[in-house]
């Protein structure tokens, strides 16, 4: 899977992307990711990005001319990809939408919003609208991690056991949560390890998980 990072600050996402999972899955050619700095597409000799929002208020917006010029510029090395604008205006994001975006055989272009916001008429050149949750960030890269590692660590071959991603909290979105798990030592202060986990009888252990998940 090819994934491209459209933003002013690439350098934030480098050092995340290179480690743990997202490391091997790169070094096994399962997923590719590239930079494109917004700054690249900037208006006139100064590079400018932004501006002040029409009808007043503080802050400013990321131009529509700057946005447009990278999305065309990754669509060209990847014309299939979906574009994905982390946004409070969209979807909540959920764990199904990780496994269609993991399963999907196109690429990604995640594309970073900073200051106060966007030029609205940019979302005619994105597929899809992402709400992370019910709070402010200071800049879309760290939603666009979220979004990465969420999807990234679906893909087959990235985890290593054979149903690591299949027995999860939230495989049916808010309504499931994994049951409670417990390794050495059985007991740690008096903390002792529920009895049926070291019984070995499997279909009592399933049932005790099936009672303690949500």
């Amino acid at each position: 899977m090819k994934i491209q990072i459209i933003s002013l600050f690439p350098e934030i996402f480098k050092p995340i992307l290179s480690t743990s999972m997202l490391r091997k899955a790169q070094q096994k050619g399962l997923v590719e990711f590239s930079y494109i700095d917004l700054r690249d597409y900037g208006i006139g000799p100064r590079k400018t990005v932004d501006d002040t929002p029409y009808g007043g208020g503080d802050g400013m917006l990321l131009m529509i001319e700057p946005l447009v010029g990278a999305i065309e510029a990754a669509r060209v090395n990847d014309p299939d990809a979906m574009v994905i604008l982390p946004t409070p205006r969209g979807k909540l994001y959920k764990q199904s939408d990780a496994k269609r975006l993991a399963a999907n055989e196109k690429g990604l272009i995640l594309v970073c919003p900073r200051y106060e916001g966007y030029d609205e008429r940019v979302t005619n050149w994105v597929d899809q609208q992402y709400c992370i949750g019910n709070y402010i960030l200071t800049g879309g890269e760290l939603p666009a991690m979220i979004i990465i590692d969420s999807v990234v660590r679906l893909i087959p071959g990235v985890l290593g056991g054979e149903f690591s991603a299949e027995v999860e909290s939230f495989q049916q979105d808010d309504k499931s949560i994994e049951f409670p798990q417990y390794t050495r030592p059985e007991d740690f202060k008096g903390m002792k390890v529920p009895k049926i986990l070291l019984s070995g009888n499997h279909t009592n252990i399933q049932q005790w998980r099936d009672k303690h998940g949500v």
